[in-house]
């Protein structure tokens, strides 16, 4: 369709007797035909225009994220940053990939730059928690614990804070840079990570970054378990895949929508989880208990 045609296509859903069909043809047209729906959201001054251009603008963009989520999804999952985005753009859907990245890149040099030659596992944590914990002043986000905001990288990023899981998540993405062996580990509550070194000498630890990087042994994680009166299971202690990290960020966002009164955006928001439970499992899931992590 020519531009002139997607105007006058447009201009018809002020005509309330055919309105129904018109939203229908455009959602076909898919994402392409957003500029021009905002454009004349811009143009028009009546409010129930203006909402039905919303609408229409949100469902074109949500069934543009659901394609790219399978299609992430297919490629296996793998890129955790892309993964993480995906979920921000739902309630940011101009945020860019690049300039996420661009922000885990410099977190990653400065770390480096502090980084030495065979410096030994804990040693280099040190520095990951200085640089994160310290120069940046990342923590946790008690005072407004469900805010959905805390499951966005890209506002975590801006304000430096976040649950669990997000801060776990940027942690991991610098230190996986670095060419370091950190892996996300689903414990049940609470997201944490696992450094394994590759040497056999040095005993594997693990990481709370909701606790400023605190480091814990495979015991403090055993005695975590026994305090929720759970039955002890090795995937409490193993690396998860990044997908399953993006599934639990997805529970964990679907959670906040609901405890902040939003049930609309929470059943969107397991919509897209539901894409992602379709895919094969490559590591088992720690139940989350409807706890933000």
């Amino acid at each position: 369709m020519t531009n002139k045609e997607i105007k006058a296509l447009i201009s018809l859903l002020d005509d309330p007797e055919i309105a129904p069909q018109i939203q229908e043809k455009i959602q076909t047209l898919g994402e392409s035909i957003i500029p021009f729906l905002e454009e004349s959201w811009e143009e028009t001054l009546n409010p129930d225009q203006q909402q039905r251009l919303e609408n229409l603008i949100h469902h074109l963009q949500f069934d543009g994220l659901q394609q790219r989520l399978r299609v992430w999804r297919d490629s296996g999952g793998e890129n955790l940053l892309e993964g993480m985005w995906l979920l921000n753009s739902y309630q940011y859907p101009d945020a860019d990939l690049q300039a996420l990245n661009r922000s885990i890149e410099q977190l990653r040099f400065e770390v480096w730059t502090l980084t030495r030659p065979a410096m030994h596992p804990a040693d280099q944590v040190q520095t990951l928690n200085h640089v994160l914990f310290k120069t940046h002043k990342f923590a946790a986000n008690t005072q407004n614990f469900h805010s959905p905001a805390n499951s966005m990288l890209q506002r975590v990023l801006e304000t430096r804070r976040g649950n669990p899981l997000t801060l776990c998540v940027i942690y991991l993405l610098v230190a996986q840079r670095l060419g370091w062996p950190v892996y996300g580990v689903n414990l049940p509550n609470l997201f944490v990570l696992m450094f394994r070194p590759t040497n056999p000498n040095v005993e594997p630890f693990y990481i709370n970054c909701y606790n400023r990087g605190l480091i814990l042994s495979r015991t403090d994680i055993e005695h975590y378990i026994a305090q929720l009166n759970l039955t002890p299971n090795p995937m409490f202690l193993e690396p998860c895949s990044h997908l399953d990290i993006v599934r639990r960020a997805l529970r964990n966002l679907a959670v906040s929508f609901e405890k902040i009164q939003e049930p609309a955006k929470s059943a969107e928001v397991t919509q897209l989880l539901s894409i992602l439970l379709d895919a094969p499992e490559t590591a088992p899931e720690a139940a989350n208990d409807e706890t933000e992590d």
